[in-house]
């Protein structure tokens, strides 16, 4: 099965975060972007499992 990604715009949502903590911060506290293309139009994306996972493990206890 293909992994599937969204966009920072995307991500900052589901994460209920900025865009700009998802492109500035969200690389620091574990997420991965992966970058698709070159130059000027290049895409940030995250996967969204890893998204996921990285939500359930922001869980307090």
């Amino acid at each position: 099965m293909a992994e599937q990604f969204m966009d920072v715009k995307a991500t900052a949502k589901f994460l209920n975060m900025s865009v700009t903590w998802v492109y500035r911060d969200a690389p620091n506290q574990g997420l991965t972007p992966y970058k698709f293309g070159s130059g000027r139009n290049a895409k940030i994306q995250y996967k969204i499992s890893e998204v996921q996972q990285w939500a359930r493990q922001q869980k307090l206890s």
